[in-house]
């Protein structure tokens, strides 16, 4: 399995990187359009859309908002996006916190919830990265951003093994545990102020800089374990199978939701 997951990295690594720090923006959007499609279609899966229709409807639904954002003046549709989708993430807290103490729901996320749900996850998400592609050493900052998902999630990985105790979210995601998630933290400001350095990647104040890597890495760990208890709660293991070694789409973009609109924001503001 562990060969299976470095071969389909090694596979993908280098399409996104292309994507992020060479293609012009229009095309990185269809990238990330096509990326965020996929995780739709699973995740009308996770919300029991039985009917093929009902399912490419909520494709449509996604794809159609995704070209409206694209195609409005980003100054009055931007704010409003990644406002909604941090208001999402921090209501996402308070579910995932109601969850793991047990008076969250047991039942599958189905419906209209369900419908809106994917929505607040996946559309500001893509929103939020196509914005930052636009900016001065725009690609950068995603590349900064997506250092710092990774480098956590290792981090918290290894960290986890070696000197894991107590339990983050039991009730959700077994394996994790604080001090894996305080290993992910360090590790993401390390990584993170290696790429600061980097000549590309302009100057940021430095104080605001440390609380957007924190508040980053946070709530990439709240995206990962809100897609695991939307998982548990299907009954199933992975969003889908397409990845070998790792699933599904959304198992794969699952921080990068949550991570996004908050780095954006984050941003936005300094």
């Amino acid at each position: 399995m562990l060969k299976l997951r470095l071969i389909t990295a090694l596979v993908l690594l280098p399409l996104v990187l292309a994507a992020v720090l060479i293609a012009p923006t229009w095309m990185f959007a269809v990238f990330m359009g096509c990326v965020v499609l996929l995780g739709a279609w699973e995740w009308s899966r996770l919300i029991e859309l039985q009917q093929t229709s009902s399912r490419w409807s909520f494709l449509a639904l996604i794809a159609a908002s995704l070209g409206l954002v694209y195609s409005e003046e980003p100054g009055i549709v931007l704010p409003v996006l990644l406002g909604a989708g941090v208001a999402w993430w921090l209501y996402a807290l308070t579910r995932l916190a109601a969850y793991g103490a047990g008076r969250g729901g047991q039942a599958p996320l189905r419906g209209a919830a369900g419908m809106i749900s994917g929505w607040l996850v996946l559309v500001p998400a893509w929103g939020a990265m196509v914005w930052m592609h636009t900016l001065f050493a725009g690609p950068w900052f995603i590349l900064l951003m997506l250092v710092i998902i990774w480098a956590a999630d290792s981090g918290a990985y290894f960290a986890g093994r070696a000197f894991g105790r107590r339990k983050l979210a039991p009730a959700i995601s077994p394996g994790k545990t604080w001090e894996g998630a305080m290993g992910g933290l360090l590790v993401a400001v390390v990584c993170a102020l290696l790429v600061l350095a980097l000549p590309q990647v302009p100057p940021i104040q430095f104080g605001g800089f440390i609380l957007l890597v924190v508040t980053t890495t946070v709530f990439s760990i709240a995206g990962d374990l809100y897609e695991s208890m939307i998982k548990r709660r299907r009954g199933v293991k992975d969003s889908g199978s397409l990845l070998p070694g790792h699933g599904g789409v959304l198992d794969r973009i699952d921080s990068l939701t949550a991570a996004a609109p908050i780095f954006a924001a984050g941003l936005y503001l300094l």
